[in-house]
């Protein structure tokens, strides 16, 4: 995955702005909690500034795009985290589990560096009704299924959670598959589609993208979807999940 963003991801940073109400919700699930370790932290976004962080990345493309700030990165992955037992207070894991190499040990990671508090936000894969998939790149529910772990197989890892929905804002700033929901023109833009990571795994990109042409161009997008026109935010399957784990820490 790291030779992948170090592929596609020389403008991620162009696209990928942290939307200020998903922060508001990650900010609401980490509470006062220091320090943070931010694992696949990308270019940064999402990331507390008013207490101690460690970012982990793996990819150097992405580490570059980072803005000019005073938190350390530590280029390493997920599945191996350079950090003793209990080190922090709070793990923050934003739309990266899809990327790791082993989901499971990276949880477990997570967990084990940590002592009181997972925050993730990830997809549910077992959500359907998001029309960009169902319509026009139905081979995205395959590549999630094996990529994303499922809230039953988050649970088995870290133990109890609370999950909660995170509906998508129909003008949402972090450019992400399900970001441009109201806006399909955006799909069709080659900027748009190289910082959403799914579409570089697709098989059939042109046919999908030929059909989103055509539906929109007579008209037929919209008949299917003018519902969604006037809805300001809409549950695609985010989800923000907390695990409480309660440790102590470690000396």
């Amino acid at each position: 995955m790291q030779q992948l963003y170090d592929t596609i991801g020389l403008n991620y940073g162009s696209y990928r702005h942290p939307d200020p109400r998903i922060a508001a919700a990650i900010t609401r699930a980490l509470g006062e909690l220091a320090p943070i370790v931010n694992v696949g932290s990308g270019t940064g976004s999402y990331e507390p500034t008013d207490r101690p962080v460690v970012a982990v990345e793996p990819s150097m493309a992405m580490i570059r795009q980072r803005p000019i700030r005073t938190i350390p990165v530590v280029q390493a992955s997920a599945t191996y985290l350079p950090f003793r037992d209990a080190a922090f207070a709070a793990a923050l894991a934003v739309l990266t589990i899809h990327h790791w190499p082993d989901r499971v040990r990276g949880l477990r990671e997570l967990a084990r560096v940590t002592r009181h508090r997972l925050v993730l936000v990830t997809y549910d894969p077992a959500t359907t009704g998001f029309w960009l998939v169902e319509d026009y790149f139905p081979a995205i529910r395959e590549v999630d299924r094996q990529s994303l772990p499922t809230l039953e197989e988050i649970r088995r890892v870290v133990g109890p959670v609370d999950v909660h929905p995170l509906p998508i804002p129909h003008d949402c700033t972090d450019g992400f598959l399900g970001a441009y929901w109201r806006r399909p023109y955006a799909y069709l833009d080659p900027g748009v589609r190289s910082a959403i990571s799914i579409f570089a795994k697709l098989p059939d990109l042109d046919a999908g993208l030929t059909r989103l042409r055509d539906d929109l161009a007579d008209g037929t997008w919209e008949r299917r979807h003018r519902h969604l026109l006037h809805q300001p935010a809409l549950d695609l399957g985010y989800r923000l999940v907390i695990a409480h784990l309660g440790k102590s820490e470690t000396i």
